[in-house]
């Protein structure tokens, strides 16, 4: 190896962006929305209504369980037996979003459960009851509490996004094993992919220990 083989990287840039444009879409998309399923669903753990609370125990759980790699198969190869059809870029994100928003809602659940109960009690003492004690403030502490875990799911939706080259997504990885397949080097190709992602996870990583920062803050 040497540094003539790393040309290949330059000359190949226009797969490269976009490989990097897929990737943070998919990343930006399914992060943001998983969160907000997750809020969502997260109340239903402790809903008096046992079916509802056993189906999302059950969603969970199934997800849990599930290689994320199946679950993109039965999204995009499974669904269109059914009439239900996506293109290859949704049913990576749909399979992202659906997949990460389980996670989303165990974590926020551990971050509700430790919720002090003299908050809560201030909180209906103030008229807070239902929707409105979760919107004004049980979900911003839930958000504040959980940032560490939820920057860690972002983490795992970036590593979890390179299997969607399996279905044709044009991501990071996809397009580097493009690259390689025509210039045989995969080394080079896949070293350089590898500090790509590298980068996305330090950038995630550097925003979240930001927003904690600032959580603390207001915590105390």
């Amino acid at each position: 190896m040497n540094l003539t083989d790393f040309q290949i990287i330059y000359d190949e840039r226009e797969t490269i962006y976009q490989g990097i444009e897929a990737t943070l879409s998919l990343v930006f998309i399914s992060g943001v929305v998983s969160v907000f399923v997750g809020l969502v669903l997260t109340p239903l753990f402790f809903s008096k209504v046992s079916w509802l609370r056993k189906a999302v125990e059950w969603l969970c759980s199934a997800m849990r369980c599930s290689p994320f790699l199946l679950f993109v198969y039965v999204i995009y190869f499974g669904l269109p037996s059914y009439g239900i059809n996506f293109d290859k870029y949704t049913s990576g994100l749909v399979a992202l979003i659906v997949y990460h928003s389980a996670y989303m809602a165990i974590i926020l659940r551990s971050a509700w459960v430790d919720i002090p109960a003299d908050i809560l009690e201030a909180g209906t003492a103030y008229g807070f009851r239902g929707a409105a004690m979760i919107r004004r403030i049980i979900g911003p502490l839930l958000l504040m509490r959980s940032i560490p875990m939820v920057g860690n799911q972002w983490i795992q939706i970036i590593k979890d996004s390179a299997y969607l080259g399996i279905i044709s997504v044009v991501d990071i990885t996809a397009a580097f094993n493009s690259i390689q397949s025509i210039y045989f080097n995969p080394f080079v190709c896949f070293i350089v992919a590898g500090l790509m992602y590298w980068l996305l996870c330090l950038l995630i990583e550097f925003i979240v220990n930001g927003v904690a920062h600032y959580a603390r803050e207001r915590i105390a």
